[in-house]
Order: C-alpha cells, then sequence, then structure tokens
C-alpha cells in the first residue's frame, strides 16, 4: 500500500449520496490508498463507478447535504476529512490542485487567461496583484505556450483546445502544490495535442517533484505516466499494481476488459503492453 512517508493516505474511504426522498446511492466504497511523493498512481474504470466522486472527496467538493463521506484521507498528515471550508480553502491549489476534463469547469469565459491565473496566485500567496500577474505570465511560458504575453491577454474562447488545457494546467499548477488531481487531462484533445499534453506533464512531473492522481480509462495513457495503477468497478477498488503486471496477468477479468480492448490490442507495436515496456526502459 506505500510507505510511512506517504504525501497521500486514504484509508477506508466511503461516499454516500442521498436524494430528497431519502434513498442512497453509495459510490464509493471502503476505497483504501497511498500516493507518495513524486509518484503517479493511475485510476481506472468505467463510466459511473465512482473515479470522479473520488477525486472531488479529495478536494471536499462534494455538495454539501447531499453526501456523506466516511473514512479517512491524511495529506500530509492532516486528517481531510469533515475538515472545515475554510480550511481546505487554504489546501485547494496550493497543496492539492484539480485539472478536469473541460476548460470550461475552470475556465470563466469573460476574463483573461492570464488574469485567471493570476488569481489563484493572489488568494494563495501575499503578494500584490502586479507580482501575481508576473508570476502568472511565468507559468504560462512554464506549460510551453509561445507569445507570453498576447496568450495572456487572450479569452478563452480565442484559444485552441490544446492551449486551453495548458492554461488549465497553469492554472492548477500556480501555486506549486504538491498533488495534483488529473480528471481525463486529454480527453478533449486530438492525438497530437494528447501526445505533446503528456510529454510536458512528465517534464512537469520530473521538474517539480509533483505527485499525481491520474484518472483515465484510455489504456495508452495510464501506460505512459502511471507508476501503479487501480481499477476502480462499482466505488471499489478491484485490483492494484504496475500497468505490466496487471496487463499480463490481471487476476480481475475487468481489469482484463479494462485493459485490453479490442481497440487496443488490436494494434501491435502501439499496444499498452510496449509503451508500457518502453516507458519502463527510459526511467
Amino acid at each position: 500500500m506505500g510507505t510511512n512517508n506517504n504525501l497521500l493516505r486514504v484509508r477506508a474511504l466511503t461516499v454516500e449520496y442521498c436524494s430528497g426522498n431519502g434513498i442512497k446511492h453509495r459510490a464509493v466504497e471502503k476505497v483504501s490508498f497511498d500516493i507518495g511523493p513524486g509518484e503517479v498512481l493511475g485510476l481506472m474504470g468505467g463510466s459511473g463507478c465512482g473515479k470522479t466522486t473520488l477525486a472531488l472527496s479529495l478536494l471536499g467538493l462534494l455538495p454539501i447535504g447531499s453526501s456523506r463521506t466516511s473514512g479517512s484521507i491524511q495529506f500530509r498528515g492532516q486528517e481531510l476529512v469533515a475538515l472545515g471550508e475554510r480550511s481546505y480553502q487554504r489546501i485547494r491549489g496550493a497543496g492539492i490542485s484539480l485539472m478536469h476534463q473541460e476548460p470550461g469547469n475552470s475556465l470563466s469565459p469573460v476574463l483573461r487567461v492570464g488574469d485567471q491565473i493570476a488569481e489563484v496566485i493572489h488568494a494563495h500567496r501575499d503578494c500584490s496583484w502586479e507580482r501575481a500577474r508576473t508570476e502568472a505570465e511565468s507559468m504560462i511560458a512554464r506549460v510551453g505556450l509561445p507569445g507570453t504575453a498576447r496568450i495572456f491577454s487572450a479569452y478563452p474562447h480565442q484559444l485552441s483546445g490544446g492551449q486551453l488545457q495548458r492554461i488549465v494546467l497553469a492554472q492548477a499548477l500556480a501555486c506549486e502544490p504538491a498533488l495534483l488531481v488529473a480528471d481525463e487531462p486529454t480527453a478533449a484533445l486530438d492525438a497530437r495535442s494528447q501526445a505533446e499534453f503528456l510529454n510536458l506533464l512528465k517534464e512537469l512531473k520530473e521538474r517539480l517533484h509533483l505527485s499525481i492522481l491520474l484518472i483515465s480509462h484510455t489504456p495508452e495513457i495510464q501506460a505512459s505516466l502511471a507508476d501503479r495503477l487501480l481499477v476502480m468497478k462499482d466505488g471499489q477498488i478491484v485490483e492494484e499494481g504496475t500497468f505490466i503486471k496487471l496487463y499480463r496477468s490481471p487476476s480481475h477479468p475487468y481489469t482484463r476488459t479494462m485493459l485490453r480492448r479490442k481497440d487496443v490490442s488490436d494494434r501491435n507495436e502501439d499496444s499498452p503492453q510496449e509503451i508500457a515496456a518502453q516507458e519502463e526502459r527510459t526511467r
């Protein structure tokens, strides 16, 4: 499960949703895992298996009043379950940051993208607005967007999908969090933009010694980035291990279904197994 110096420690996490008539749905059930410093933990599962609920629970973003969380979430030794909103605000962005798959969930259409990055910095650091804007420009350059001044002044609708996803990444990493929760970060990108974005994420992970919870149902993405992989089904973790181990000898039939989809396994040199082996040799 990990070592004693884990950045994130989750034990028996359970999340239930309650409807108006009192009916409860258990979206996450007794989930336990660790994430170490600088580690990429992959999370795979089909639609509705509880992946996004799990991600939101780590940041205290589940709907108040209609959800109930039990178990333990410890970040740097601090218990987060039942943590007050004011305390959570100090952690979000600065300690744990969330990157949505859709830029529209993170960016306002009526504000310049540079100012939206600067707002995150200004909210978590004791600095002037001008200093926050300067750091935001630096962050835009850091995620590989040329023409920093032009990008900074642009509105979301003036940028391409690939550019917007890099802006969202810049916003998520602006305050140098220790843990990035990336929820299907390449889902809206074409194949070329996806490959470029994954290379950028690898580079930033190494440079910043960043830990990542990588949520993706795509085997190739998990093979290229994840140090370990969790497979989630019906709110529970059904299997855990390295990508190569789970690909070669899955113990759960659902894992085999997830990792050996026909559209993937029919490709020879580009199979997840080959990608994982190549990545293992270069790490």
